[in-house]
């Protein structure tokens, strides 16, 4: 499986604005889906479990059932690969190029 494959279902989680809302929430600790839901009172609790469910596939959401409640959990993990694989290396090499740049405008050698 190539990683493109693999970064996929992470890709489409956080293509929804509400996903990245509930990951934010997450961020600061874990919560139940009880409270998630309360936190969206635009939406009902279905389309929050979906929402849920999307980011639980992606990794995103680790979710532990304790007695009758459902706390969820941020995992940043697949984030952090997500930063690796793709930012980071392009970051690099758009601070280069911004460089060359900079050098160029002064003339400067590199």
């Amino acid at each position: 499986m190539s990683s493109e494959s693999i970064d996929d279902p992470v890709f489409k989680a956080l293509a929804h604005h509400r996903r990245r809302e509930i990951l934010d929430l997450l961020k600061d600790g874990p919560r139940t889906t009880g409270t998630l839901c309360e936190m969206f009172p635009q939406m009902d609790r279905c389309t929050v479990m979906q929402h849920l469910k999307v980011l639980e596939e992606a990794d995103l959401v680790i979710a532990r059932k304790e007695g009758r409640e459902r706390w969820n959990h941020l995992n940043s993990l697949p984030i952090k690969q997500i930063y690796d694989r793709w930012i980071s290396a392009y970051a690099g090499h758009a601070l280069s190029i911004l460089d060359r740049l900079r050098s160029d405008l002064e003339g400067q050698p590199e």
